[in-house]
C-alpha cells in the first residue's frame, strides 16, 4: 500500500469501540483492499457462538473500516476478523479472560471510590526519584510476606506493603509489564505460573492474572486503579514498564491479524527483523505504529494516572517517536518520567543513528537511559556472571564508577578513554542517567557477588558467617555508589532483604521458589534494611547528592586522588544549597584499610563500617582519613 495511505490514516485515534445506549460503533485500521471485514458480538468473553455479526465498510476519508451495531451492547464482547483470525483489535481497552475478545464496557464503572480525588505526587526533579522495580508476584507471593492478596494488584494496597515501601524510603514503584500478556493462562490461576510479562498481547488493558477475577473485564481495571490510588496516597509514584518493541509472536498478534506486515520491520532480504531477540521488532517510524505508541502512553497516563514509563529495548524505537511521546506527555504532566534501555538485543532494520540508543540520548532531551557502565563497573560484565568488577577487586574500573557518579555527563575529571563501554558522555544532564547495580533482567546483587567475587565462590553456594559478612559489606558498598551518584537511583525489589534467585540469571519463567522474596530475611539481617533505608534518607535529606544539573555537578563535585580500588569525591561549597558545606564520600573495594588524603579540616563521620547516622557526633581531624576494607566512609563539614 502506498505511503500516502499511511499518512492519511493518522487521523484515526484508535478509538476502536464507541459505546452509546442506542448503538455501538466499531472502527478498525486495516488494509483498504481487505475482501471482508467483520465484527462479531458475543455474550461472554470465552466460549459460545456469536450472537451478532456485522460487516464493516471502508471509510475512504478516514482510511478505516467502520460499522455501527444497533442496540445496547454494554457488557458484551467483540472480535474483529479480516480473514486472519479473530482478535480484539490493537487498542482494546477492556478484554475477557486471556484477552481473546474485547469487552464493551462503560469505563466510568471501573473507578474506585474517590478516584476523582486521586492526585499525582509532586516531583520537583527526576533527581528526587528513588525507583523500586518489582514484579507483582515476586513481591507478595511468599507466605512470609504477610500480604493477603498474593501476586495481585491489590497487594500494593495493603498496609504491610505500603508500610514497607515507606519505611524503605522509595518514592516510585516501577512495575514490570502489567498489561495483558500471553504466557500466563488466566483460566488456570489455581496452578502456579510465572512470567515477567515481556510477551505483549493487549497493550492497553491490565493483565487478568494480577486481578482477583480475570473473567470480569471491569475487575482488572478497577483493581489496577486501586493500586495506583493507594500508592499515590502514600506519595509513591507508579511507573509502568512498556514493551512496544515487539509482540509475543507475529502470526498470532493483534497487529498482524488486523493489518498484516504493517507494524513490523523487515530486513533487506524480506524477512522479519529481530532487533528484540524475540522473533520480531515493531516499526515505530511508521505513522500508525508511532501513533499507537503515543495514544497508548497517553491513555495510561490519563485513564490510569501512571506517573512514568520505562521503555523496554528503547534502542529499537526511533528517536522522533520517543521525542513526540515526550512532548505529548508534557501536555498532561511534564513530571511524567520516561526512561528506557538504551540498546537493542540484536541489530535493527533501521539506521542506528536514528534509534533511541544510549549513544543518541542527547537527541532525546528529558528522556533517561540505564547506565550499564556503572552497573558493570561495579559488579562485572553482563555477558559473564563469573567475572567481577570493582567490588571483586578488579583493577581499572574506577573511571567507569566515576562516570556513573557524575550521572553520565561530561566532567573534566572523568577520563572517558578508560570507561568500560562509552568513550564519550551520552547524557546532557545527570537526570538522563539511571544509576543501578541490579534489575530483574540479570542476577540479583547477592547472587552476582557470590558468582564473581573469588572469596565468596563455593561449590554448593553456602557461605560461612565470615563470607556472609563480606557479602553484606560489598552489597552495601555497591548501593552506596548508586545512591550517592548524581543519576536517578534505581533498585531491584528485595535487595533490601538480601534477595537471592538461587543463582538464576534469567528467571523470566522460573517458579516462585526462585523468584519470591523471603521477607524473613528482614529479621535475619535487620541491619541491611536499616542501611538501605538510612542511605535513601541521606540522599533525600541532602540535595548535594541530587543536583539535577550538569553545570552544578561540574562546579561542586570533584574527585580526590586515591589508591587503586578506591573512588572518592567531594561535594563542596554547599552544593545544591545543602546544609553541609562539604561532603566527602569514599568507596573502598579493597579488603584492607586504605588511606586517603582530603582537604585538611574537622569532619563529622556519618557513614562508617556499614552504619549510617546523620546525627552522629563522631569527629575526625586532619588531612588523612582511613577507610575500612570493602566499605564506604561519608564525612561532612558543617
Amino acid at each position: 500500500m502506498a505511503m500516502v495511505t499511511y499518512v492519511q490514516a493518522q487521523t484515526f485515534k484508535f478509538n476502536e469501540v464507541e459505546l452509546n445506549p442506542e448503538e455501538t460503533t466499531f472502527n478498525l485500521f486495516a488494509p483498504s483492499d481487505a475482501k471482508l471485514v467483520k465484527v462479531r458480538i458475543y455474550k461472554d468473553g470465552v466460549g459460545g457462538k456469536a450472537i451478532k455479526t456485522a460487516k464493516m465498510s471502508f471509510n475512504q476519508d478516514k482510511q478505516i473500516w467502520t460499522v455501527s451495531v444497533k442496540g445496547d451492547m454494554r457488557d458484551k464482547f467483540y472480535t474483529f476478523d479480516i480473514g486472519h483470525g479473530e482478535c480484539p483489535g490493537v487498542f482494546a481497552k477492556a478484554v475477557g479472560v486471556n484477552g481473546r475478545r474485547g469487552a464493551i464496557i462503560n469505563m466510568i464503572e471501573t473507578a474506585p471510590d474517590d478516584w476523582c480525588c486521586d492526585q499525582r505526587p509532586v516531583t520537583k526533579s527526576p533527581a528526587d526519584l528513588v525507583i523500586y522495580e518489582m514484579h507483582h508476584r515476586d513481591f507478595s507471593i511468599h507466605s512470609s510476606s504477610g500480604i493477603e492478596n498474593k501476586g495481585k494488584f491489590l497487594a500494593l494496597t495493603e498496609p504491610k506493603a505500603i508500610e514497607h515501601l515507606k519505611a524503605l524510603g522509595v518514592n516510585a514503584v516501577h512495575i514490570l509489564p502489567s498489561f495483558d500478556y500471553a504466557s500466563v493462562d488466566e483460566t488456570k490461576l489455581d496452578k502456579p505460573q510465572f512470567n515477567w510479562g515481556y510477551d505483549p498481547v493487549n497493550y492497553n488493558v491490565p493483565d487478568g492474572s494480577y486481578s482477583t477475577n480475570p473473567y470480569d473485564p471491569k475487575v482488572r481495571i478497577r483493581e489496577f486503579k486501586q493500586m495506583v490510588q493507594a500508592l499515590h496516597k502514600a506519595d509513591i509514584r507508579v511507573i509502568l514498564d512498556v514493551v512496544y518493541n515487539h509482540t509475543f509472536d507475529i502470526e498470532g498478534s493483534n497487529f498482524q491479524k488486523t493489518y498484516p506486515d504493517y507494524y513490523y520491520r523487515k530486513n533487506a532480504e524480506g524477512g522479519y527483523s529481530n532487533g528484540s531477540g524475540c522473533g520480531n521488532e515493531t516499526a515505530s517510524e511508521k505513522p500508525m505504529m508511532r501513533q499507537f505508541m503515543i495514544e497508548s502512553v497517553k491513555y495510561w497516563a490519563n485513564e490510569y494516572r501512571v506517573d512514568g514509563f520505562r521503555f523496554d529495548l528503547m534502542g529499537i524505537h526511533d528517536i522522533e517517536t520517543m521525542n513526540v511521546i515526550r512532548t505529548e506527555l508534557n501536555k498532561i504532566d511534564s513530571n511524567i518520567f520516561i526512561y528506557g534501555e538504551g540498546w537493542s538485543a540484536n541489530n535493527c532494520a533501521y539506521p542506528q543513528e536514528q534509534l533511541g540508543m544510549k549513544a543518541n540520548l542527547k537527541k532525546m532531551p528529558n528522556i533517561a537511559a540505564f547506565s550499564d557502565e556503572l552497573r558493570d563497573g561495579l559488579r562485572g560484565p553482563f555477558s559473564d556472571d563469573t567475572k567481577g568488577g570493582f567490588l571483586a577487586g578488579v583493577s581499572g574500573m574506577e573511571e567507569s564508577i566515576k562516570f556513573g557518579i557524575v550521572g553520565g555527563i561530561q566532567h573534566p575529571q572523568v577520563d572517558m578513554s578508560k570507561v568500560n563501554y562509552s568513550k564519550e558522555p551520552w547524557a546532557d544532564e545527570p537526570t538522563q542517567m539511571i544509576s543501578y547495580v541490579s534489575c530483574h533482567d540479570d542476577m540479583c546483587l547477592v547472587d552476582r557477588l557470590k558468582a564473581s567475587v573469588p572469596s565468596l565462590k563455593t561449590e554448593d553456594g553456602s557461605l560461612s558467617k565470615e563470607q556472609i559478612d563480606e557479602l553484606i559489606r560489598l552489597d552495601l558498598l555497591a548501593q552506596t555508589a548508586v545512591f550517592t551518584s548524581q543519576g536517578v537511583p534505581f533498585m531491584l525489589c528485595g535487595e533490601e532483604m538480601l534477595r537471592t534467585k538461587q543463582g538464576v540469571h534469567n528467571s523470566y519463567n522460573s517458579p516462585d521458589s526462585i523468584n519470591h522474596l523471603d521477607w524473613d530475611n528482614l529479621k535475619r539481617y535487620p541491619h541491611v534494611f536499616r542501611y538501605y533505608s538510612d542511605l535513601i534518607s541521606l540522599r533525600r535529606n541532602h540535595p548535594a547528592f541530587r543536583l539535577g544539573d550538569a553545570h552544578l555537578v561540574r562546579k561542586h563535585l570533584e574527585f580526590l586522588d586515591t589508591p587503586q580500588g578506591v573512588v572518592a569525591f567531594r561535594l563542596k561549597n554547599y552544593a545544591g544549597r545543602d546544609d553541609w558545606r562539604n561532603i566527602i564520600v569514599v568507596l573502598n573495594a579493597n579488603k584492607q584499610v586504605e588511606k586517603v588524603s582530603v582537604p585538611k579540616g574537622m569532619y563529622t563521620v556519618v557513614c562508617k563500617d556499614g552504619v549510617i547516622n546523620e546525627q552522629s557526633t563522631s569527629k575526625t581531624f586532619g588531612s588523612t582519613i582511613f577507610v575500612s576494607g570493602q566499605s564506604a566512609l561519608i564525612l561532612y563539614q558543617p
